[in-house]
């Protein structure tokens, strides 16, 4: 049985989260927990919450599933829409500055 959780426009580039997903990708639930608790970078906290909701959506689909046994089988990050923001520049030109956005997917799946 699967279960999945999304977190949509999340304020972290895809870049960004995509080096922390794919550190986590195939691993057990529970040892993907515990390597994105002591992780270094931003993303793992947001990462560590949507796992963590996937693994709460699997338990109660079925509650007799064993949460040990539960693997992460899907994980993806897809671009957001982009905030456009101008800043001002010398002699009257401006500066496009884009803020990224994320879509982020973790599907759980017994072994």
């Amino acid at each position: 049985m699967e279960a999945k959780a999304i977190l949509r426009y999340a304020r972290i580039t895809p870049r960004k989260a995509r080096r922390v997903v794919d550190l986590i990708r195939g691993k057990r639930a529970a040892d993907a927990i515990l390597s994105l608790r002591f992780m270094p970078y931003r993303g793992a906290k947001l990462i560590e919450k949507v796992l963590k909701s996937a693994m709460a959506n699997a338990e109660q689909k079925n509650a007799h599933l064993d949460i040990d046994k539960l693997r992460v089988k899907i994980a993806l990050v897809d671009q957001g829409p982009m905030m456009k923001r101008m800043e001002p520049r010398a002699m009257g030109r401006a500066n496009m500055i884009k803020k990224k956005s994320s879509h982020i997917t973790i599907v759980v799946a017994e072994e």
